[in-house]
């Protein structure tokens, strides 16, 4: 499988919980009262995204992006004679 990285190049705020999750006793669905929970903001730089923090009084953790390490391979290299089995 391969995996694009389309649209993963931005910062994202996320609130963290208030509540614990509960399970619904009819349904057995999980859900919580918590509105905040439901929200992602993304900016486009992390500049941005700590501004609107601190504009609204929120505290903030960032988190860096891993660097991917990437290991170029080409289906060809599957029928190389040298190959090392």
């Amino acid at each position: 499988m391969q995996s694009g990285c389309a649209n993963t190049r931005k910062w994202v705020i996320e609130f963290a919980p208030e509540q614990a999750k509960r399970a619904d006793t009819l349904m057995g669905w999980i859900g919580s009262g918590d509105m905040q929970g439901q929200i992602k903001m993304k900016f486009a730089t992390k500049e941005q995204a700590v501004a609107y923090a601190e504009k609204h009084g929120l505290s903030y953790q960032i988190s860096e992006p891993k660097l991917r390490r990437l290991i170029v391979k080409s289906y060809a290299d599957n029928f190389r004679f040298d190959r090392i089995e």
